[in-house]
């Protein structure tokens, strides 16, 4: 907890020190009008209204937008959004700790030094201060390897049925990153080689790939269900425009014209 604290205060010290929230072209172009969507659909109204992003689930921008129609300042908006990538510092510690586990003061040590190599790549640190939000949405799929990692991690130290909570804990993580962005699903089909560890038996390993399997997929559908029902209505595709001929038969046996 106190290096988490640290993190926070040394990530929230960017923006503060900078006075000002930074906009760049993707926020003038998509992130708050993809806010603004999140609150109120506009496909019956806009067309293509910002480029082909005007596609992706727009809820991680929604804060974004709620700040800017409120006529929030820059400061106290960019600390907002740094603190909601602060997110990202639990699953990482969880990561850093079942890698490190020692109590060493060495082990400590290491740990923080694995706390820092973990948010001074140059993709963590340009989220600060601006208003991507890469930071905030890998903090499920991170979290979903953490929770997966703790089963393989310890074998023989619980029972079956424990391991299987962190594997479905982690399947459900999985699927909420993948709803958040689609992006992250090339990395959450890894998950399984993962979850495969969670048990030494090969009937309780391919239980446990189930459940993760099953998890990701029901909270995947939970949480880009709104918005993938949105795209179907106006598009005739959850996950338009990717892949659209994958739905064309679909479309056609329930009479679409397109």
């Amino acid at each position: 907890m106190l290096l988490c604290a640290i993190a926070w205060a040394s990530l929230l010290a960017i923006p503060l020190s900078m006075g000002e929230l930074g906009l760049g072209w993707d926020a003038l172009n998509h992130h708050i009008y993809l806010g603004w969507t999140a609150e109120h659909p506009r496909f019956d109204q806009d067309f293509v209204g910002a480029g082909y992003q005007s596609f992706q689930a727009p809820y991680l921008y929604w804060p974004l937008y709620r700040m800017a129609v409120g006529g929030w300042a820059g400061v106290p908006a960019a600390a907002v959004l740094a603190t909601l990538h602060v997110a990202v510092l639990w699953p990482l510690w969880m990561l850093v700790r079942t890698c490190v586990p020692g109590a060493s003061v060495h082990d400590a040590a290491m740990r923080a030094c694995a706390m820092a190599l973990g948010l001074l790549s140059v993709v963590v640190l340009s989220a600060f201060g601006s208003t991507m939000n890469d930071v905030l949405a890998a903090a499920p799929l991170l979290a979903a390897l953490a929770l997966g990692l703790q089963p393989a991690a310890q074998p023989g130290a619980m029972t079956q049925r424990t391991a299987c909570r962190y594997v479905l804990a982690s399947g459900a993580c999985a699927g909420i990153a993948v709803a958040l962005k689609l992006s992250q699903g090339p990395l959450a089909v890894l998950l399984p080689a993962l979850w495969w560890f969670a048990a030494h038996k090969l009937l309780a390993r391919a239980q446990a790939v189930l459940v993760g399997g099953a998890a990701a997929v029901a909270a995947f559908a939970l949480a880009y269900g709104p918005w993938g029902w949105q795209l179907w209505r106006h598009f005739g595709n959850p996950i338009f425009p990717f892949h659209h001929h994958w739905f064309a038969p679909l479309r056609a046996a329930l009479g679409w014209a397109g």
